[in-house]
């Protein structure tokens, strides 16, 4: 018997999802509602606001990545890329904070490296109508027609790998060469499955759960990734670019 095709994660990602930088207000606006819903009406981990938007001192420096529905109706996730500040650039990033007393200064130490050549990934978030059931098996090998949903419910068992994705696609933008990360142990090892080096650099602290410091190269992430995902890679960028060339031509 001839074996199943393998179904292209790049065109199951566009049949169904849109992911671009947040470029103007109504987008931006779009990040800070998906974050609060996340963080602070569904998880609790910040305050529930009236106006229902989470933001932080952080974000006045900060490129912020949104993924809708294809016809973007939905809002699906987000992620930021906080950026050294250009006014004072040894303000630290948010994870120089948390981990001060847990980096392995003997790996790197990002107090020493070109500031504006490195940028933190977090405020990671995605809608809760779009993570995969409870219980489902978290591994590439899984995948299968089935784990895009339908029309009417669609799910996507790599947004959070997408959304990376578009961060890496706007740091390479920025010049940026090196990314740092809390990430939770199993999104870290389930990424390695990927072929995303995801690189510990630090010893686990507690903040919001038990996370590690990690770092990725990101002129070497393609490199390493399983051709399975490549798709998936070339979609993503190419929406990012796309999005970049509309608002260059408004």
């Amino acid at each position: 018997m001839p074996d199943t095709p393998r179904p292209n994660l790049g065109d199951g990602y566009k049949q169904y999802f849109e992911i671009a930088p947040a470029l103007d207000e109504a987008r931006i606006n779009d990040v800070f509602f998906i974050r609060h819903d996340v963080y602070a009406r569904e998880l609790g981990f910040e305050p529930v606001r009236e106006d229902q938007r989470e933001t932080d001192k952080y974000d006045y420096r900060s490129l912020h990545c949104l993924v809708r529905s294809a016809d973007t109706t939905r809002l699906a996730g987000c992620a930021r890329l906080v950026l050294t500040d250009p006014l004072d650039p040894d303000a630290p990033l948010p994870f120089e904070v948390t981990c001060r007393n847990t980096l392995d200064r003997n790996i790197i130490d990002p107090a020493k490296q070109p500031r504006g050549r490195i940028a933190e990934v977090s405020r990671l978030a995605v809608m809760s109508e779009f993570r995969r059931r409870k219980g489902e098996q978290q591994s590439e090998a899984a995948i299968s027609e089935q784990d895009f949903g339908d029309g009417g419910q669609p799910r996507f068992p790599y947004i959070p790998v997408s959304l990376y994705i578009g961060a890496l696609a706007m740091a390479k933008r920025q010049g940026i060469e090196t990314l740092f990360t809390l990430t939770e142990p199993r999104l870290a090892e389930h990424f390695g499955k990927l072929g995303v080096n995801i690189i510990p650099i630090g010893g686990p602290v507690e903040h919001r759960g038990q996370r590690v410091p990690s770092m990725l190269v990101v002129d070497e992430v393609y490199k390493g990734i399983r051709l399975m995902m490549r798709p998936l890679w070339h979609a993503i960028n190419e929406q990012i670019d796309a999005a970049y060339a509309k608002d260059a031509n408004r």
